[in-house]
């Protein structure tokens, strides 16, 4: 059986970009950028072409469910946001899962994309969506280990202005000493508008002033810190005009400088999430559970706590369906661990007056359902074991309030 790409999709108010392998594949390769624009010239519709009549940044227009009329006909934004993908992604025939990132998201965003990545023939399941600051995350996590030894800082330099930000590893407390904990931090924000005074430089003068300004702008964001990388995005860093900046930031520490990180770190997420091999790397946000809850399973013959909803995903990600097989027990017992709290709490569920089985013959549907960010529902269900045993029509359901963001995220870090 031929196996499919993966795939990774940035996209941003101008410009979409892809990298792309195999599933086999570490290192992928990225197509060129395309604009982000769509026209339609006469029946066809045809996109990455920047001409007049071109409807320009599809991302917002979706994003704010906006209205556009083309000749005689009205369509709407998230539906030329899906088109384009469709079009810029018919050259991959066989796709497995692919990953689309973006400057930030919501739920209706995730939604629209999800969808997208349905119509392409990948599963729900196989379709991602993050922002760039966890691309950058999963970016660094593929890279040799000295580059991310201490905190790796960014730069990217657009037509908003200039944005850094600072990935580094938190040490928690977890009995979990394998897990990985990372946050990517938005340190500073620079918008043209301050800068407009020294950018762009347009003679040697402007350009020393430029570089003295950024050069500051590094040393105060860098004062205190240990720095193990540098990366720089976009176009604006090809140019020549900080060469001290640029020593100050190679002061002891590896600088790069690209423009497809975002792509890539979407496609490494990939890898990383449908490998059934791998470790426990956990990206941390705002958007993020900070608790998990766990069910003891007994796997090899162990008995462990299993996160049947992990911290470090999106609440709105969580709702699942399983079935587990039980031993002759009077409850069920369910572990919740808080890494805000730095604390473990329990909660019983009765299974009441139901008959006894032989070991494993108890066979219970569970359904996890989160009403909202701090609201999750599991539902459980006896549904008999075929022909053996009919169901006792026990079901019970299971109310577990969570912190939620509680404002406390900051602490973190």
């Amino acid at each position: 059986m031929q196996r499919g790409y993966v795939i990774g999709v940035e996209l941003n108010h101008h410009t979409c970009q892809i990298s792309y392998g195999d599933a086999e594949q570490q290192e992928p390769k990225t197509i060129e950028r395309i604009p982000l624009v769509i026209r339609k010239k006469e029946q066809e519709w045809i996109f990455g072409e920047e001409e007049e009549e071109g409807i320009y940044d599809l991302l917002s227009l979706a994003m704010k469910h906006e209205l556009i009329q083309v000749a005689e006909k009205t369509y709407e934004g998230v539906w030329l946001l899906s088109l384009y993908i469709q079009l810029v992604l018919k050259r991959f025939q066989n796709i497995d899962a692919i990953a689309f990132t973006l400057p930030y998201i919501d739920e209706d965003i995730v939604h629209l994309l999800k969808s997208v990545g349905q119509k392409l023939g990948v599963s729900k399941e196989n379709v991602y969506v993050q922002d760039n600051k966890e691309s950058f995350c999963y970016y660094m996590f593929y890279q040799q280990k000295e580059l991310w030894q201490y905190e790796s800082a960014l730069f990217q330099c657009d037509g908003n202005g200039v944005q850094t930000y600072m990935l580094k590893k938190l040490h928690m407390k977890c009995e979990n000493k394998q897990d990985t904990f990372i946050v990517v931090d938005e340190v500073a924000n620079v918008d043209w508008e301050e800068l407009s005074i020294i950018y762009p430089p347009n003679n040697e003068e402007e350009q020393k002033k430029a570089d003295e300004y950024f050069n500051r702008f590094i040393k105060n964001i860098f004062h205190r810190r240990l720095i193990s990388s540098v990366f720089l995005i976009g176009d604006e860093f090809e140019k020549k005009w900080y060469p001290n900046s640029l020593r100050t930031l190679c002061n002891g520490r590896r600088v790069f400088q690209g423009d497809n990180l975002y792509s890539k770190g979407a496609y490494y997420s990939v890898q990383y999430k449908t490998n059934g091999k791998r470790s426990n790397l956990i990206y941390l946000d705002q958007t993020k559970l900070m608790e998990q809850i766990c069910l003891k399973f007994r796997i090899n013959g162990r008995d462990m706590w299993y996160p049947i909803v992990q911290w470090g995903t999106k609440w709105y990600e969580n709702d699942r369906q399983f079935e587990i097989l039980l031993e002759n027990t009077d409850d069920i017992e369910l572990r919740i661990e808080s890494l805000l709290e730095n604390s473990i709490r329990f909660v019983n569920v009765p299974l009441g007056n139901l008959s006894n089985r032989e070991k494993y013959t108890f066979r219970l549907q569970v359904n996890i359902i989160f009403r909202d960010e701090q609201t999750c529902v599991i539902t459980w269900k006896d549904i008999g074991f075929g022909n053996f045993f009919a169901s006792s029509g026990f079901h019970t359901q299971t109310v577990i309030k969570l912190g939620g963001r509680n404002g406390k995220f900051n602490s973190l870090s």
